[in-house]
């Protein structure tokens, strides 16, 4: 009989409604650059989790440490407490910082978290699965945008949904602090971080210039969502079926009007591709660092300003009626006129191409299901501030494609996709324009023995570039790199997997200011390379 390969991610977990997080181990520079001893297969401990991302940079000066949450995790029970603004570093800081510290050891799964500050989501996150001796690992996120959500006392709810019983025994323990570094405030930051009243309603200040919504998009809650990347359509034999096929687009809407729409982040989790041995160590881009989409809703401003309550709706395209998966809280940041106490406008130009999504199934002895999928919205609006009228025209261009082939019993599984998602936003006579893309090519197998195994490249990369009159000004390239190849005997206790693995994250990012070059890579979890070559 043919076994079934089941890619599990965050399986049994529940994502309650949510918020959260950023990402960066403390100590990662501290690693030897080439570790000696490495190991025929796993053990029954490894190097703790380490990322190739740059931490937050942190300026000089006075600095101000307040503890957010203190807890540990062993139900789907929230933390709550109290959050006090900084007594010794006034109410304007150069930049804020969080970072959550954590430790977990025995056996337990991947785990999604959320940490809400007055109702605003300013931190989403998930876990590493532990050793049975245990691992610690940190996240550092700048959260200097939420400066307007600190000046206050507010309550804090965090939660990092687990299960504790007999055989899942690692309980979550975590610890989540801001730093506030004194000085001259970030001109970026908003006046204002606004939420949804009810879920969807909004009523922004009506002197209100520029206004983003920031949507934290997670497909989760142990159903197929959470790889959404290889459901496919009636009628083709595969363990996920969902509507039409894996096309995902994340809609935002204004009164029932399309307003922004965005391409999600294949992310993938600790417990993905069915081989937790990919990510002991490097967890794939963004697993721990889960960062929200944004969407330029100021060509809406002249509607929003009106001093009424308006409908923002989040939506998921791709999604069955009827079928939960996606968590999509909204935070709206919002920048104010301090010369007027009513700014007005009026949206100049709406136009939203007709979505395609096209899924062909093709039977054999090797099944497929080819997917592409594109759209396209244009927006434009205008305002008249104190400094006179200033027009904004937003475009986004998105497309997906995937080619998705797997055998009877889905014993081989592979999927090559590639997703983009072009933003251009003109405000007067200045444009950026973002080029983003995502991809993914990936292969498990169950073989002879039981042995299985999934060999995997993620790619996370971004093309920043502004100019004013036709002339640039500004640039910055991304470029966040993940390949593994993992091997182990599923369906075996676990000194029994005789697991073998190599794992290697390269992680660019240059700009007119210089560059950041660093490449980690692992050979059965212990830590083999750590080079800086900027």
């Amino acid at each position: 009989m043919k076994r079934r390969i089941v890619m599990s991610m965050l399986a049994g977990a529940t994502l309650l409604a949510g918020t959260l997080l950023g990402t960066t181990p403390a100590g990662a520079a501290d690693v030897p650059a080439r570790a000696a001893g490495v190991p025929a297969e796993f053990g029954t401990d490894w190097h703790d989790p380490v990322t190739a991302a740059p931490p937050v940079a942190k300026p000089a000066g006075k600095s101000c440490e307040v503890t957010l949450a203190r807890a540990q995790f062993r139900d789907f029970t929230p933390y709550r407490g109290t959050y006090t603004p900084p007594g010794g570093c006034g109410d304007r800081w150069s930049k804020v910082v969080l970072r959550l510290d954590g430790k977990v050891k025995g056996r337990q799964y991947d785990r999604l978290g959320y940490l809400h500050v007055g109702g605003v989501e300013i931190f989403r996150t998930s876990t590493p699965q532990p050793s049975p001796d245990g691992v610690e690992w940190s996240v550092e996120e700048d959260v200097t945008r939420y400066s307007d959500t600190f000046r206050t006392s507010r309550g804090v709810e965090m939660l990092i949904g687990n299960v504790v019983d007999d055989t899942y025994t690692g309980v979550l323990d975590v610890e989540v602090t801001l730093t506030f570094f004194q000085g001259r405030p970030d001109p970026k930051s908003p006046d204002r971080v606004l939420t949804l009243d009810g879920g969807s309603a909004l009523t922004t200040p009506r002197n209100s210039e520029r206004i983003l919504a920031e949507v934290y998009a997670t497909g989760s809650g142990g159903g197929c969502e959470e790889y959404w990347y290889l459901t496919v359509p009636e009628p083709a034999p595969y363990s996920c079926k969902a509507g039409q096929g894996p096309y995902r687009e994340v809609q935002i809407s204004v009164d029932g009007r399309l307003a922004g729409i965005a391409a999600p982040f294949p992310t993938v989790w600790t417990g993905g591709w069915s081989n937790p041995f990919l990510w002991y160590v490097i967890p794939g881009p963004r697993a721990f660092d889960i960062k929200p989409i944004t969407y330029d809703l100021t060509p809406f401003a002249g509607i929003l300003n009106d001093g009424r309550p308006h409908r923002v709706e989040v939506s998921v395209v791709g999604v069955p009626e009827g079928q939960s998966g996606w968590s999509t809280p909204v935070n709206v940041l919002v920048w104010q006129d301090e010369q007027r106490e009513r700014v007005t406008g009026k949206l100049t130009a709406h136009t939203a191409e007709d979505l395609t999504d096209s899924s062909v199934y093709t039977p054999g002895s090797e099944h497929r299901v080819d997917t592409e999928g594109a759209h396209r919205l244009t927006v434009a609006g205008y305002v008249d501030t104190s400094r006179g009228r200033v027009r904004t025209t937003v475009s986004r261009s998105l497309t997906g494609t995937s080619a998705h082939r797997w055998t009877d019993g889905e014993t081989r599984d592979a999927l090559e996709a590639v997703w983009t998602d072009d933003e251009s936003v003109t405000v007067g006579a200045r444009t950026t324009r973002t080029h983003r893309s995502y991809t993914m090519d990936g292969t498990t197998i169950l073989g002879t023995g039981d042995r299985l195994r999934t060999v995997l490249k993620l790619g996370d990369h971004a093309t920043v570039v502004g100019t004013s009159r036709g002339r640039r000004t500004s640039w910055s390239r991304l470029d966040d790199s993940y390949t593994g190849d993992a091997t182990y005997t599923a369906d075996v206790p676990r000194d029994q997997r005789h697991a073998v693995g190599t794992t290697s994250e390269r992680y660019r990012l240059s700009g007119p200011r210089g560059c950041y070059d660093r490449t980690l890579a692992t050979v059965q979890g212990m830590l083999t390379e750590n080079r800086n070559r900027c």
